[in-house]
Order: C-alpha cells, then sequence, then structure tokens
C-alpha cells in the first residue's frame, strides 16, 4: 500500500461513526478464516473424539443431578452451579433477540447454521471445559481458578502467557453486559412505557439503566457464589416459563410447524428469503448468533466450569456439553418457531427483541407481550450476573485478584451505556470481542486436545466397568 492510499483510508476511517467503525470491523473479523477455526475447529473434536461426547448424554445428566458430587473436592461451586452459571450467560437475549436478529439479518435460513454450530458446539465445550478443570490454576491469592488463561499458561506454558493475556484483555470487552441492558432496556420499552403513553427517549433510556444497576449490583458483589446460587434457582424456572409460553404458541399454530422448518431448510441452502440467496452471509449470520447464544469455544463457559468442585475434568466436560444443547437447540429453536409461525420477521420496520414481542403479541393479543416481560427480565437478570464473574476472573490475571472487584464497578457502569446505545453498535463490539476471545481458546484446545481424549478413554473404560 502506497503513503498516498494509506492516507486515503486513514481519511475514510477518520469520518466514518463509531457505530460503522464496529460493524467494519466486527464484519472483518467474522470472515472465512474465523469461521475456519470455530466451525472447522469444532468439527475437529467432533472427529476427533470418536462422538464419544454424544454417547453419554445420560451419564452427563447423571453427574449434573449430584450423583458424583464431593463437598471435599477442590472448587468453588457444584456441577449444577457451574452449568446454571454458563447458561445463566447463554441461555439470555441472545436466544429472545439474538434469534430474532438472525432471522431478520441472515434469514430463517440462518437457524440452520445456529443447529449446525450447536452440533459441533457441544464437542467444542466438552474440550474446552474437561481441559478448564484439567489445567486449573491459581490466582495471586493462591485460590484455584479456571479458564482459557490458565489452560493455556498450565498447558502449553508460560512462554505462551502473552496469548493467555490477549485472552483477558479482550475478555474485559466481551463480559460487558451492554447487549443485555441494551434489549432489556428495550422491552421494557415497548411493553411498558409506550403502550402508557411515555415515549423512549434517551432520558427514560438512562433512567432504565440505572434501575437495572443497581439490581444487578445486589448480586454481583457477593462473587462467584452467590452467583451461582442466584442463577441455580433462576435458570431451571426462566426456561421451563420460556418453554412452556412458546410451546403455546407452537401447538397453538401446529399447521404451521412443517412449513416453518421446511422455510428454515429451504433458506438454509438457497437464501431465497433474505440476501438476495447470498449463502455465505447466511452461513456468517448464523454461526455468530449461535457464538453469542451458546458461546462454545469463545472462552467464558470454561471460566465457569472451571470454578467447579471436581476432580474429574472429563466428568465436568460432559456437564458444560448439555449448554449448547439446551441453549441453542431447545430454547433457540423454540424462539424460531414462534418468530417464524408468527411471521413476525417479515416486518422489516421491528428488530431484536421487538420482533419476539410482536410474535408473541400475534400469537397471546392482549397477554403476549407481558409474558414475554416475564420471560425477558429472568432471562436478561441472570445473564447480567453471570457475565461479571467472567470480568473480574479476566480482571485478577491480569492485575492480581486483589484488584479484580474493581471490574465490577466498570460493569455496572457499562449497564448505562447499553441502556442508551444504539443496538447495531453494541452487537458489532461484543462479535469482535467474541471473535478475538476464540482464537486463543480453540488454538490452546486444539493443540491439548490429545490430553483429553487420552483422559476420556481412561474415564469411559473405568465408567463401562462400573
Amino acid at each position: 500500500m502506497s503513503i498516498e492510499s494509506l492516507k486515503n483510508f486513514i481519511d475514510e476511517v477518520s469520518k466514518m461513526s463509531f457505530e460503522e467503525l464496529t460493524a467494519g470491523f466486527s464484519g472483518w473479523l467474522w470472515g472465512f478464516p474465523l469461521l475456519t477455526l470455530l466451525i472447522g475447529g469444532g468439527l475437529f473434536f467432533v472427529l476427533y473424539s470418536e462422538f464419544a461426547p454424544f454417547k453419554y448424554f445420560g451419564h452427563a445428566i447423571n453427574v449434573l443431578r449430584g450423583k458424583y458430587d464431593d463437598p471435599d473436592d477442590p472448587g468453588q461451586i457444584n456441577h449444577f452451579e457451574a452449568l446454571s452459571t454458563a447458561l445463566a450467560a447463554t441461555v439470555g437475549m441472545g436466544n429472545i433477540s439474538g434469534v430474532a436478529v438472525a432471522i431478520v439479518t441472515g434469514g430463517p435460513g440462518a437457524i440452520f447454521w445456529m443447529w449446525v454450530s450447536a452440533f459441533i458446539g457441544i464437542a467444542t465445550k466438552f474440550f474446552t471445559c474437561s481441559l478448564a478443570v484439567m489445567y486449573r490454576g491459581k490466582d495471586s491469592n493462591g485460590e484455584l481458578q479456571g479458564g482459557p488463561m490458565y489452560v493455556i499458561t498450565e498447558g502449553l506454558g508460560k512462554k505462551w502467557k502473552p496469548l493467555a493475556t490477549f485472552f483477558a484483555v479482550v475478555g474485559l470487552i466481551g463480559a460487558l453486559p451492554i447487549f443485555q441492558a441494551n434489549q432489556f432496556t428495550q422491552i421494557i420499552r415497548d411493553v411498558l412505557l409506550v403502550p402508557s403513553g411515555v415515549e423512549g427517549t434517551d432520558k427514560t433510556n438512562f433512567m432504565t439503566g440505572i434501575v437495572i444497576t443497581v439490581l444487578v449490583s445486589l448480586v454481583i458483589f457477593g462473587g462467584i457464589k452467590r452467583i451461582g446460587k442466584v442463577a441455580s434457582k433462576l435458570v431451571p424456572a426462566m426456561v421451563v416459563l420460556y418453554f412452556v409460553v412458546v410451546a403455546y404458541i407452537v401447538i397453538s399454530n401446529y399447521q404451521a410447524i412443517i412449513p416453518s422448518f421446511s422455510l428454515i431448510l429451504n433458506d438454509a441452502f438457497t437464501g431465497d428469503a433474505v440476501l438476495g440467496g447470498a449463502l455465505g452471509a447466511i452461513i456468517i449470520a448464523g454461526a455468530r448468533r449461535a457464538a453469542f447464544s451458546n458461546e462454545a469455544g469463545i472462552g467464558t463457559a470454561p471460566m465457569a466450569h472451571g470454578a467447579a468442585k471436581t476432580t474429574e475434568p472429563i466428568r465436568e466436560g460432559l456437564v458444560a456439553m448439555l449448554g449448547p444443547f439446551i441453549d441453542t437447540i431447545v430454547v433457540c429453536t423454540l424462539t424460531a418457531l414462534a418468530i417464524l409461525i408468527t411471521g413476525a420477521w417479515q416486518d422489516t420496520s421491528s428488530s431484536g427483541v421487538t420482533v419476539t414481542v410482536n410474535a408473541f403479541n400475534t400469537a397471546i393479543p392482549g397477554f403476549g407481550m407481558y409474558i414475554l416481560m416475564v420471560c425477558v427480565s429472568i432471562f436478561a437478570i441472570t445473564s447480567l450476573f453471570s457475565y461479571s464473574y467472567y470480568g473480574t476472573k479476566c480482571l485478577s490475571f491480569i492485575a492480581g485478584a486483589k484488584h479484580k472487584h474493581y471490574y465490577n464497578y466498570f460493569y455496572v457502569a457499562s449497564i448505562v451505556f447499553g441502556a442508551v446505545a444504539s443496538l447495531t453498535s453494541i452487537i458489532s463490539l461484543i462479535d469482535a470481542a467474541y471473535a478475538l476471545m476464540s482464537i486463543p481458546t480453540m488454538i490452546s484446545a486444539i493443540i491439548l486436545a490429545p490430553k483429553v481424549k487420552k483422559a476420556a478413554k481412561k474415564y469411559f473404560s473405568e465408567l463401562r466397568m462400573g
């Protein structure tokens, strides 16, 4: 590139808004190389494991039920609390508004590619979360910790620490609750304020952000044990409630179920519904939203599962793999069916959670939006609780455990920013952070995959022998 060309490029960039810059950077990151790393890496885990994780779903559920819990094992929370904490972060606004974003930007076919990403994400979670327990390290306070940064330093060696630090630095941005705060604020505006004659303004959004900040602060400053206990109570309730409501919508419109699945499958390979048949763009849209939804390969879930009370890495990997199934295969599919069955996705004037609100209102006139409001409140709040833990772990790794609590102040302040910022800029910023976080997470997991496979063979062999 010549000096003149570089100058022109800098001039063009300087004229771009924050929203345009983040959207452009995020779009550039989510290109073919990153998809190859996430999708290709996940497919490698599926084949390399010889489909082992998929064969032990029943055993994974038994572990989750506490059959193998030992309160004397090292760690901070039990298996169920670890999965609940991870699900509290993943089963959230990504399942309600993220699915709507995927359908609006990528068409119904994007849902198929979310399924594909979730299927291979099951194997990815198995490997990354097994490693999170296998290679736990100690923070500056001497407390046992897990996550990609410790997997890298403990599993690959100190010479890889720059890669671990890179993950932790980017994780400070990826763990911000701005998307959840933005969409929570939007549904409060759509369901409560506007129908009451109160227009949604920056001032009302700001005040909503303040209220959310106060609620979240009451829990997150209590640390992972309080987060785990709250999440373990709220997450099952929110999944059941949402499942029942959407199941009612789907069953009430049973004649549209098969046409909706046909639309998803047809559009997945043709792109007829949107983007002028741009198949590559549909795959990217599905993969991006799946990554945001279940976070397989991103590196956040290993931080939660790395805190589990266990000495058996494979056991925690099996629990973790249930996450993408619950999150994407079950919850996201229900949301997609509600949106497609009601035709809400065809309203191009709506975006994000508003699309899902319209779907619920169409299916359950007069009450739908209020029911969704309750669901969203639980989804959003539990997500807001869990993400703070990820950020504190990242800051602890960078600056020392005694400074980790400072992240919570930055975290709660960002809730207000999320409440007033545009949806496009927020999605682009978080997507970019997730893309960068996945690089060290997947590289370390692929390199250390033989360690997991060896441990898995030993574990499954002992399991078969009773």
